[in-house]
Parts: C-alpha cells; structure tokens; sequence
C-alpha cells in the first residue's frame, strides 16, 4: 500500500486512477487510507460497509472511500386501495431524526383502523427543457412553431437513445428571445434523468438544426428539477399522485387523541393559511420528512425531495369523522437504475414488492409512486394529530430526543 499513497501524495498517480491499477476493494482502502494520513483521522467505521462496491463505483460515485450508514426503521403495516399499491406494505424509512418512525406507524394504524387508503396516480412524464437563443423575438416565435408542428422528428431523435424511454410531448416557453422547450417522457420503472438528458441532447440538435435557434444550456430550469418551481406544481413532474382516506371520528379520537373538527381547524389555520402568510410551494406539514426517509432507503435520488415537499394536505369535515387527502404533483422515483441496485436499497425496494424492472414495465415504479403518497398521508395525519392534541413536544421529550 506504501508503495500507491507515496504516489499519491507526490502526484504521479491520482484519486479518481486508483481503480484502473487495483480491484475496486482495494483501491477504496487505498484511497480512504491516504485521507486517513492526509488529515490525521481514522475512518474505520466509514470503511465498515456490506454492499458491493464495484456497482457503486461504476455507476453511483467517484472517488469511494467508504459508506455513511443511515439508522433504518420500519412503520406499518399500511394499508392502500391503489391502482398499482393494493394491500398492505411495511414502510422502511432511512432517517437519524428520532419519533418520525413512530409517527408515521401512528399514521399507518389509523388509516389500516379506518379500512386503507385510496391511492391513484394521475399522471407521469420526466421532463428536461433545453434553452435555445433565437435572434430576435419573431425568429423565437418561428422556433415555437417548428417545435409544435414537428413532434415525430423529435421523437424519431429521441427513440435512437433508448429502447426503454420514449418522447410524449414539447411544451414552449419564451423570454424575449430566449425560448425553453419542456420534453416530456415516458421513462417506465426508470427514475429517468439520464435517459432523458440523453434523448434531450437529441432533440436538441434536430432543433438547433432545423430552427437556427442556438443551443445555450441543455437543461434551461424550464425543467424544472430539483428546485422549488410552480410549474411542477401545476404540471406535475415525475409521478402526479393523490391519496385521501375518511377517517371515523372513533379512531380520530382513539389513535390522535383529539376531535376531527380540531384536527381539521389545526390543517386549515397551519398548512393552509400558515403556509400561504409564509409563501410557501408546499402547503403541508412534513411531507419532506417520509419522502426522504422512503428515497434515502430504496436508492432514489435524495435531491428530488425539493419537487416532493410540494404536497398539499387537506382536511375535510364530514358526517361521522374527517376526510384526509394529500396531493403530491411532483414524485421522482424508480426501482430501477441509480441506486436502486445497491444491495442494500434494493432490499428494501423488495420489502414493498417494487424491486427492479416491473411487468408491464413502469408498474414497479407506479407502485413505488402510490406507496410514497400512502406513507405522506400516514406521516401528515400523526402529525396534525400530535399538533391537535398538543402531543408533539412530549412525544420528542418522551422519546429522548430533547436530551444532549
């Protein structure tokens, strides 16, 4: 070993080569042990890891020195009337965020309790929006026209990427003469980005071609990805999915320790109202919380946990009890590629049945989609429940996570 973190440090061999002249096993040992010298630290516990590296360091990270465990917590059984999610799923949730297990399991018993959740996924496509500088404002408007008059090109340029992926639609948008085209795709049991990044720089060119149009940035924010954005709101991106659930004002009582007409008033005046005063895109309580303990644990993409917290929750009052719905515009997720091949995460995409490519295709991923808004609406229920009762601040007190 010497004889490589000599090399290293005099700059004849670098990080990111280690693994042209080493099994992949070593060359992390390697790498880690040279961090390990160049700051004085040790990192046993961050080279203690038990999933494959060589799929990591081909497809998931550079420069490996290890893995970063996430405590790993289970709540459920939750109980889904979707399309795609019928039965009943335990939920693994990645987190380090003490009681958010335990509250989503409160959610989880409540909406089993009250007969299960209808789940229904709405609508999907991908998106990518390439931006293009026109010369003026009149050629930018010929660019639109030409977009709109000739989809099959497009989709004839974007078929010759991917075999799985396919071209659905082309949405303009200008400014001044810059003008932003939103591809939209198909991506089946794929989260999809590098597909349609890909298939994007494709279309793109028959664009740039056929308009004059100017190629500037292949993703313009048009997109838009993970970033907070209205128009994923109001279009949807990735998987467009509701959930609602009436709930008898029995297990209201029972399982939150509070009334519906409180646990509707607390919705109202905080996810509604507090988050419209705030200016917020989500108005919801915690939606962010289970979307990214769900994404952390089966591989998805972390980052697409901005276009999740989106989510709007409702509370209605009716005869008998309340009803509960979450509204989630913009769901990324897939059971396959990313890290969904990690052997760790892809045994907790096997505990809900969604574990790589689907039959038909994407009906893993459509699955995955409607168990997400199942676990939202599980999560935001036990927490407006905790709000309504005034529980929240014991729960984390008696749970010990208010201690040094």
């Amino acid at each position: 070993m010497d004889h490589y973190l000599d090399r290293l440090k005099n700059g004849t061999l670098k990080l990111h080569a280690l693994e042209k002249e080493l099994p992949v096993q070593e060359a992390v040992r390697v790498r880690r042990a040279f961090i390990e010298r160049e700051t004085g630290v040790p990192l046993p516990r961050i080279g203690d890891f038990t999933f494959d590296p060589s799929r990591a360091v081909q497809r998931n990270i550079e420069n490996m020195i290890g893995a970063v465990q996430i405590p790993l917590g289970v709540a459920g059984p939750l109980h889904l009337r979707g399309d795609h999610a019928q039965g009943q799923f335990w939920l693994p949730l990645a987190t380090t965020e003490g009681a958010l297990v335990a509250s989503v399991n409160r959610g989880c018993v409540a909406i089993t309790r009250a007969g299960g959740a209808v789940v229904r996924l709405i609508r999907e496509g991908m998106t990518r929006a390439p931006a293009f500088a026109a010369r003026d404002v009149a050629h930018a408007v010929e660019v639109v026209r030409w977009v709109e008059g000739n989809l099959p090109r497009l989709q004839e340029a974007a078929a010759a990427t991917t075999s799985h992926g396919r071209l659905t639609g082309a949405a303009c948008y200008l400014a001044g003469p810059t003008v932003f085209v939103r591809l939209e795709f198909d991506t089946k049991d794929a989260m999809g980005m590098n597909m349609v990044t890909i298939a994007s720089e494709k279309a793109a060119g028959v664009i740039e071609q056929e308009t004059g149009a100017r190629l500037i940035a292949l993703s313009g924010n048009m997109c838009t990805d993970k970033k907070p954005a209205a128009i994923n709101m109001i279009l949807g991106r990735g998987k467009s999915v509701v959930a609602g659930i009436q709930i008898p004002e029995a297990v209201v009582q029972g399982v939150f320790k509070t009334t519906g007409p409180v646990l509707a008033d607390v919705n109202y005046r905080k996810n509604l109202l507090g988050s419209a005063r705030a200016g917020s895109l989500g108005f919801n309580a915690h939606a962010a919380n289970i979307i990214a303990a769900l994404y952390l644990a089966c591989g998805q993409d972390a980052a697409h946990v901005v276009e999740g917290s989106s989510c709007i929750t409702t509370v209605e009052q009716g005869e008998g009890g309340v009803y509960v719905s979450v509204t989630l515009p913009a769901v990324q997720v897939g059971t396959v590629g990313g890290g969904t091949g990690l052997d760790t995460q892809r045994e907790a995409l096997a505990l809900l049945g969604v574990a790589g490519g689907g039959d038909p295709p994407g009906s893993h991923a459509r699955k995955f989609a409607e168990i997400v808004a199942g676990g939202v609406l599980a999560g935001e229920l036990s927490l407006l429940g905790a709000l309504a009762a005034h529980h929240l601040a014991r729960a984390h007190r008696d749970l010990g996570r208010g201690k040094a």
